[in-house]
């Protein structure tokens, strides 16, 4: 198997491998880069601002506050030289006054993986007809409702989420798990409070092991059947928009994300609970053109001098809008850790999004 195929095998099967670790950290991450080139050019400070079909992933109570009658948007991006795929489709539409629902669809994968390890026969002959094909890849789908509750600006929304995981014909696990979310709307403030997994999220891994014994190298380890718990991370967000010269406005906001699976590498880091700070900003003019940055995930990483700093992650965007189209670009800096030090990898997005009609009596129109 080429180094590739045997990292995105083992990758994933590692958590089942561990049947003694049923809550390990990152689990089911797939599901934390984020959706939307506005959100990730902001650099994912998005709880408190959501207003279109993204609301759904980021805090499904922002849902009551979508402009449009229906709502959608669709996202590509690909990490790792295109090695990485990273698809996201969403709609959302209002039931009432009051109500609204979302659907979105994730799915983060690699494609064409070479599984060598039959290549060469009991003989030392190679044997490229040997060489199989397969992919791994992780899906996701999240069924939202939000509503309007309580004092004028109040909403909740919470999401079911159905997991799938496939790791070629080797593995493949299912779960389920449930968001809950409020946003709060008052004098210009907007503020948001997600839970993600408040349930915890479980993944029961199923394991082919004959498909692994088949052409199973000397000393690797067959994973066995287990569940893996995804352990709850809470988001907690502000913003507030505010009126420039010529026609100009600017948007800024701020969250405050912790996650409660382990002590991580955060500004904020402590064994119960991590907290990692994100900043973000979108300037606008007239509703029409935007331009966004931000920055967060601040890890403390080890340079080739063996000297230690903090790096984060920064994020540039840009979008237009017209009748109700909205085409989003965003760049983002990724840090990826190996081995100890951390390097860096730039993604770049591209998000569609539409809404059809128009619906009176939204919190925040930036778009």
């Amino acid at each position: 198997m080429t180094l590739l195929g045997l990292g995105a095998v083992l990758g994933l099967a590692a958590p089942a491998a561990r049947a003694q670790t049923n809550t390990p950290k990152y689990s089911n991450e797939f599901l934390n880069l984020g959706a939307g080139a506005r959100s990730l050019g902001m650099g994912k400070t998005q709880v408190s601002l959501a207003n279109d079909a993204t609301a759904g992933y980021w805090n499904p109570a922002a849902l009551t506050t979508i402009t449009a009658k229906y709502d959608g948007v669709l996202m590509h991006s690909e990490l790792f030289s295109g090695v990485v795929k990273n698809d996201y489709a969403a709609f959302a539409m209002p039931l009432d006054e009051k109500s609204a629902v979302g659907v979105t669809l994730l799915r983060l994968g690699v494609d064409n993986i070479a599984d060598t390890r039959a290549l060469v026969n009991e003989y030392g002959y190679i044997q490229y007809d040997k060489i199989t094909y397969f992919s791994v890849a992780d899906y996701a789908l999240l069924l939202s409702y939000a509503r309007k509750v309580g004092p004028e600006g109040l909403s909740v929304g919470g999401s079911g989420k159905f997991i799938y995981r496939n790791v070629g014909p080797y593995a493949n696990a299912y779960g389920f798990g449930v968001d809950v979310g409020l946003q709060y709307n008052h004098k210009g403030w907007l503020l948001g409070l997600m839970a993600r997994d408040i349930t915890t999220t479980f993944n029961a891994w199923s394991i082919d092991a004959d498909k692994f014994k088949a052409n199973t190298i000397p000393g690797e380890a067959i994973p066995t059947n287990t569940t893996e718990l995804t352990l709850p991370r809470l988001v907690l967000g502000a913003g507030r928009q505010f009126t420039l010269p010529a026609q100009f406005t600017a948007l800024v906001a701020v969250d405050l994300e912790a996650t409660t699976d382990g002590q991580r590498n955060t500004l904020i880091s402590a064994k119960p609970v991590s907290v990692d700070p994100r900043v973000g900003v979108e300037i606008g003019y007239r509703n029409l053109a935007f331009l966004r940055g931000g920055v967060g995930n601040y890890q403390k990483i080890t340079t080739f001098d063996m000297t230690q700093q903090w790096k984060g992650q920064y994020s540039l965007g840009a979008g237009v809008a017209f009748s109700g189209l909205r085409v989003d670009l965003a760049l983002s800096r990724l840090a990826v850790e190996k081995l100890g030090s951390t390097s860096q990898t730039n993604s770049l997005i591209v998000s569609l999004g539409y809404g059809l009609g128009s619906r009176t009596g939204s919190v925040l129109n930036n778009k």
